[in-house]
């Protein structure tokens, strides 16, 4: 404290005071160019979308599944994640309306009766007191301390609500993701049930053969080893196909799968072209962005509250009040008084000091968390329309395969029946065809699911409210404003 008090060239105490008032206010101005971030001017894995528009909010119903659109919506109600996050938002809610009431005066009432009175010989002497009064305090903010406080909560509350959107999109892209995947173990699984009927026919024939000595035990060995393998790996796919319904419906919000997939096969849902957009858009489509950027002027408003601290505060007070023996005579001659005080830190330790030292601290810390959560989010946008392109040309390239792998079978199949090729040869073609039947299901589950990732680091849809953005009048406006989950208003704006 007696660095803040010390003067220079006869300046006097309260312009000392002053004076650290106004840098401790200003001095974080200038910090905003700490968050400034060289943005790339356009996608590296972007040249086979173009630019065809804003992700729209609901843009699971872009694959055509009435299922899914019921599965989401479900999600949405249901989820024990989302319900948090929205308890949540309401807890800082409170705290911000806490926060805001020190800015205004308390106000306190009493009233009370006494009765006193004296026991002992011939006569009891006893009356009774009433008094009424009202006591009013205001600690006047000349440092803004309170109101730093206030914006701290408020920015808390912004953060809160961005972090509910955060889980909903994070939630919604998840059962998304879970459905297409249960979809395709259900898929893979059909496929290992044919290739293993398939395998059981062909050893019923190695079996004609062998009886009748026209294929040596080796042949009819590795058949029967080929129906046991494809039994083991059905059982497998059933196993996980079971794991993901469990998976959905932990999403959904219930104990066990109340439900039965009936949605269509892979095949026949759409498949969505997402517009990828300029990068620098990613900075207000994402929620998680906007919740780091709510954090950091949270901790920027600590800050301003903290150095504040370290500065004397004014205090008034008033009081009204009255007494008397007589209930009716209560209000008759009222006494008050008013006061004001001044209190200024002198020796504390070091405490407020080191609040300050921890406050500045943590804002490095939330500001390496934002400039962290800009660099992720478009690692994350990258890596989605990197994936889209691959896997696209990846199940291009596996058309002709399976195309070829079938072509195979049935030649071999044919030749060997005919006694003009060797049962390796068919063994090698039925695994090969089983493999490019199970890949071309995985192909195209991942061909959606990138849609969904990339959806989901585009951020679905997701816009943040015109008011979050305005400094609130007061703290109820701006709680029924980042409260307001209506939905989409207008871009929000970087600091």
């Amino acid at each position: 404290m007696t660095v803040l008090l010390r003067t220079r060239s006869g300046c006097g105490w309260w312009a000392a005071l002053l004076c650290a008032a106004l840098s401790s206010g200003c001095a974080l101005h200038g910090d905003r160019a700490e968050r400034a971030m060289e943005l790339p001017s356009a996608w590296r894995h972007a040249q086979v979308f173009g630019d065809t528009g804003p992700v729209d909010a609901q843009w699971w119903r872009s694959f055509g599944s009435t299922e899914l659109d019921t599965l989401i919506a479900r999600a949405q109600s249901q989820s024990n994640d989302l319900a948090a996050a929205v308890a949540r938002v309401r807890q800082a809610d409170a705290r911000a309306r806490i926060a805001g009431a020190a800015l205004r005066p308390q106000v306190t009432g009493t009233l009370g009766v006494s009765r006193e009175g004296r026991l002992g010989g011939n006569a009891t002497v006893a009356g009774s007191t009433y008094a009424a009064g009202f006591a009013a305090s205001y600690e006047l903010d000349l440092w803004g301390r309170e109101a730093a406080l206030r914006d701290e909560a408020l920015q808390g509350l912004r953060a809160s609500a961005f972090d509910r959107d955060t889980v909903r999109l994070t939630v919604t892209a998840d059962v998304a993701a879970t459905w297409l995947l249960a979809l395709a173990l259900r898929e893979r699984a059909e496929i290992a049930a044919r290739n293993l009927d398939n395998a059981h026919r062909v050893l019923a024939l190695v079996e004609a053969r062998s009886r009748a000595g026209a294929v040596s035990p080796l042949d009819l060995a590795q058949q029967r080893g080929l129906v046991a393998a494809q039994q083991r790996a059905l059982a497998a796919l059933h196993q996980q196909a079971g794991d993901a319904e469990t998976a959905l419906a932990l999403l959904l919000g219930t104990a066990a799968p109340a439900f039965e997939l009936r949605g269509p096969r892979l095949d026949a849902l759409q498949v969505p072209v997402v517009g990828a957009g300029a990068p620098s858009a990613l900075l207000v489509r994402r929620p998680d962005i906007a919740r780091a950027e709510a954090h950091l002027a949270a901790a920027d408003a600590n800050v301003l509250a903290a150095r504040a601290a370290l500065l004397p505060t004014v205090s008034l007070s008033a009081t009204v009040g009255t007494g008397d023996s007589r209930f009716g005579r209560l209000f008759d001659n009222p006494l008050y008084s008013l006061a004001a005080g001044l209190t200024a830190p002198v020796f504390d330790g070091g405490r407020l000091a080191g609040g300050q030292r921890l406050a500045e601290a943590k804002r490095e810390e939330l500001l390496a968390a934002y400039r962290g959560a800009i660099v992720g989010a478009f690692a994350d946008a990258e890596t989605a329309l990197n994936g889209v392109s691959a896997i696209d040309a990846q199940a291009t390239a596996q058309g002709a395969e399976l195309a070829e792998a079938r072509r195979a079978a049935d030649l071999s199949e044919a030749r060997y029946r005919a006694g003009a090729e060797t049962l390796l040869t068919l063994l090698d073609a039925q695994r090969t065809l089983y493999t490019a039947q199970d890949l071309a299901v995985q192909l195209r589950m991942a061909r959606l699911q990138a849609r969904v990732s990339l959806y989901r680091a585009m951020g679905g849809g997701w816009r943040q409210a015109r008011c979050a953005d305005a400094a609130p009048a007061a703290v109820e406006g701006h709680a029924e404003c980042v409260l307001d989950a209506r939905g989409p208003a207008s871009p929000g704006r970087p600091p």
